[in-house]
């Protein structure tokens, strides 16, 4: 506003210069001094009224801009006004932008407010969950797309895990609901409606097919090992047949437990919870499993045990008793001897925690992603020789997901490797605290 000083600075001296001839005239120093600031205090008070006027009936400021001060204000706020509108145009570009990608992608997707009512969707919600905008603007969304389960999902606010399930408007297709909270303070939801009507269906025929699959060979492989057995004790057996009759029974025991960990997915894939939950003394049931780890090292392991003898878990004692085995067993089968290996079992204020510590070789983080795949292996030969089948950690990953709990691994090469099986608070039984039947110890 420096240029405009000036030429005010020239109305000042110009008042002065008029109150001095009107005092000259005969006028007292104060009438001349207001009759000769009138003009100015009037220019002052007409611009001031223009502006206001302009700016209430929202009026872009433009040149001719009045001489002064009040130019350098007009100017200023016409260019502030100018980027207004630059940012406005820009935000509706973005807005247009945003709005064509969204319509074109085949996700449903649907905005929620703060009391998840509807606020916008894409075309694609009106195919996969018969959800029509501007139609459905401001209905609850639970209303909308009704299901059982999807009202007490998005009010949990635990969206980890995503909702299978089946519109009510089309049972042919399964879809998967995602919710992430976005906005001012998060209050507001986006939920994502992905079709995995054909990979459902190829995890259903997948899953079919190993349980009939593993089902229909036990049976012969029973037959087989019981005559294999039969040969090896028997006292007419040729000495150079022993041998070969030997590998024989190995390799069908090894195929055996292929067989029942195959099995032992399937049942656990057969519903997303675990059912006829109970409080589980878990101490014991690691007192039992520390037992058969030791048996199972002969010694060549160092262990460290740090178990919380109060801490019980809510759950399936069968399911949990198989992730803490399967972790611990890998533990003392995929390390060399002389390793140290730390069991902990402890509540943390994130909720109860198992973990398995050693000190081995470690595993490479390319392969860490990939350790809860079927049947893969980091290192083949290895892992054979160990005995392993290759599931141990598919079924953790099945038990953890059916109680609501994670697996999480950090690992280096040469520092080692740490299991750790984070359970919800929830899960949670303290045997100290606890009221009314107690539980009965399994060991």
């Amino acid at each position: 506003m420096a240029r405009g000083i000036p030429f005010e600075l020239l109305l000042v001296v110009a008042a002065g210069i008029g109150a001095a001839v009107l005092v000259l005239a005969g006028f007292s120093s104060s009438q001349a001094l207001l009759l000769a600031l009138l003009p100015v205090v009037a220019r002052h008070t007409w611009n001031l009224f223009r502006l206001a006027r302009l700016i209430r009936r929202q009026h872009r400021l433009v040149p001719p801009f009045p001489f002064g001060v009040w130019g350098d204000i007009y100017r200023a706020i016409g260019q502030y006004q100018q980027r207004g509108r630059k940012g406005r145009k820009r935000q509706l570009r973005f807005f247009r932008r945003f709005r064509e990608a969204a319509n074109s992608v085949p996700d449903a997707l649907v905005v929620l407010d703060k009391n998840r009512r509807i606020e916008w969707a894409n075309p694609a919600a009106q195919i996969l969950m018969d959800l029509h905008w501007p139609r459905d603007d401001g209905k609850p969304f639970t209303e909308v797309f009704a299901h059982p389960e999807l009202a007490d999902y998005i009010r949990a606010g635990e969206y980890v895990r995503p909702l299978e399930v089946a519109p009510a408007h089309n049972r042919s297709i399964m879809l998967s609901i995602r919710v992430a909270p976005f906005g001012e303070r998060k209050k507001q939801r986006l939920v994502v409606g992905r079709d995995i009507t054909k990979v459902f269906h190829l995890n259903l025929i997948r899953r079919d097919f190993v349980a009939n699959a593993s089902h229909e060979l036990r049976t012969p492989l029973t037959v087989i090992s019981g005559f294999l057995e039969t040969l090896v004790e028997s006292s007419q057996t040729a000495p150079g047949h022993r041998r070969p009759l030997n590998l024989m029974q190995n390799q069908a025991e090894r195929m055996r437990r292929i067989i029942e960990d195959l099995l032992t997915l399937s049942r656990l894939e057969m519903d997303e919870h675990a059912s006829d939950i109970a409080p589980v003394d878990v101490p014991c049931e690691l007192e039992q499993i520390v037992g058969d780890a030791y048996a199972l090292s002969g010694g060549r392991h160092r262990f460290t045990i740090d178990v919380d003898p109060d801490l019980f878990l809510l759950g399936k004692d069968t399911e949990l008793r198989s992730a803490f085995s399967n972790i611990l067993f890998n533990a003392v089968k995929h390390t060399p001897a002389a390793t140290r290996i730390a069991l902990r079992w402890a509540q943390t204020t994130d909720g109860p925690v198992f973990t398995v510590q050693d000190d081995g070789p470690g595993v490479e983080a390319e392969h860490i992603p990939r350790l809860t795949e079927r049947f893969y292996r980091v290192d083949k030969a290895r892992s054979r020789e160990s005995g392993g089948t290759g599931l141990g950690l598919a079924i953790v990953k099945h038990v953890l997901s059916r109680h609501d709990a994670r697996l999480s691994v950090a690992s280096e090469p040469g520092q080692g490797a740490t299991f750790t099986c984070h359970f919800p608070p929830g899960s949670a039984i303290i045997a100290s605290e606890r009221t009314g039947a107690e539980v009965e110890p399994s060991c």
